[in-house]
């Protein structure tokens, strides 16, 4: 009967959400710095996806548009906070969830906190999740020479935060 088929890209939304929930939990977790907001982000960036799965299930790259979707959403309450908040900075300071190991994971979650959203979002795209300069670039709307500066200058702020050290 038609009405008891089911579209192909519908059944892979549960493959594909099995496959990649974590990783972009913790990408955007490195993007955020706040365990519960990259959550919540990434629920809606999967909930959106998941309503035009007919079209982001062909894509090149779905993970990478459910990150971009999450990260837009980040960044309009970033600009929303600001303009509710303009005096309580730029920065925001990061907590450790007592959970996990302390040390280095710290002091690089706080030195990811120091950098521009537009560094730690293509950082975390070509470092984290393995997209290639060209593939990043894609996913933020920006040339690959773009992802690649960006890489750079945040790698070379990371060094400076973390005391010089060569494996960042």
């Amino acid at each position: 009967m038609a009405g008891d088929t089911v579209e192909p890209a519908a059944q892979e939304f549960p493959a594909f959400f099995e496959a990649e929930h974590l990783r972009l939990g913790r990408a955007i977790y490195l993007l955020t710095g706040d365990p519960a907001e990259a959550e919540e982000l990434v629920q809606e960036a999967l909930a959106r996806a998941y309503e035009r799965w007919d079209r982001v299930g062909s894509m090149a790259e779905p993970a990478g548009y459910v990150y971009r979707i999450a990260a837009n959403l980040y960044l309009k309450r970033l600009r929303r906070r600001r303009l509710l908040h303009p005096l309580s900075g730029e920065v925001r300071e990061t907590e450790a969830d007592p959970s996990e190991q302390a040390g280095r994971r710290i002091d690089l979650l706080a030195a990811m906190a120091t950098l521009p959203v537009e560094q730690r979002a293509a950082l975390v795209l070509v470092e984290y999740l393995g997209y290639d300069a060209e593939a990043a670039g894609r996913i933020l709307g920006v040339k690959a020479v773009s992802v690649r500066v960006r890489i750079h200058r945040a790698r070379t702020r990371l060094r400076e935060e973390l005391g010089g050290t060569e494996d960042v």
